[in-house]
């Protein structure tokens, strides 16, 4: 039986683990042409600095050629490093803000010609912290913000072009991410309690294979009048 993306083209960001690797085994499990990029190169997974607008023109422009064309674009790739506010320096937001928001508006811009004339769709992964504030992210935070009214943006903008656009907002996920994130701070310097409350009490870690699922909805025909939407898959996080 053929899958939902026989015959699909489709480009990856953050690739080279956690739920851009799952996004690239599921979508390619059914049937899609996928190529990866990364920062980290890996195996099958090409080199690509979101935040770098060079970089992104190139590697859009190899996998376009490679394909033939692209038909899905799916925003993984995202940064995460809890902060004080009073500490969070200037270098570490804009990092944020260049992976986080800036990579998947040039991801979505150096693809769009491509998405345009197969009619296809973009994905972007945000964050239930997109949603609902947490300390010590509030860089996190506002990027992930940012890139849901992004894609809002770009979903009434596009509509008529037949290109959608839809975000993913995960809760906590089996990801190197977070666990990055706390292993900066020893136990006592950070209110973790605080965090955990704030997250809420069904917040816990989920395999990134859900959310690739939620991702492939929303990147197949079965969600071909969805776009603008926000999906949360957080256990009632963002609640």
């Amino acid at each position: 039986m053929a899958g939902r993306f026989e015959g699909r083209r489709a480009l990856v960001t953050g690739a080279a683990g956690g739920i851009g690797r799952a996004v690239v085994d599921l979508l390619t499990d059914e049937g899609a042409a996928v190529v990866g990029v990364d920062l980290r190169e890996a195996e099958g997974v090409r080199g690509c600095d979101v935040s770098d607008a060079d970089s992104v023109t190139t590697a859009v422009g190899a996998a376009a050629e490679e394909l033939g064309g692209l038909d899905v674009l799916v925003n993984v790739a995202g940064i995460d490093q809890f902060r004080r506010f009073e500490e969070l320096d200037l270098a570490t937001w804009q990092r944020h803000l260049g992976v986080n928001l800036t990579g998947p508006m040039l991801m979505s811009q150096a693809a769009l010609p491509h998405l345009r004339a197969s009619r296809g769709n973009i994905v972007t992964i945000a964050s239930v912290a997109g949603l609902r504030a947490q300390p010590y992210q509030a860089a996190y935070c506002a990027s992930k913000g940012g890139v849901i009214m992004l894609m809002k943006s770009l979903a009434l903008e596009l509509w008529a072009d037949g290109v959608r656009a839809n975000t993913v907002c995960p809760g906590g996920v089996e990801t190197d991410l977070p666990m990055r994130s706390a292993a900066e701070h020893a136990s006592s310097d950070l209110d973790w309690g605080l965090l955990s409350e704030t997250a809420g009490g069904r917040y816990g870690f989920m395999p990134p294979r859900e959310i690739a699922e939620a991702v492939a909805y929303l990147a197949s025909d079965a969600a071909a009048n969805v776009t603008g939407a926000v999906l949360s898959v957080d256990r009632g996080t963002a609640c």
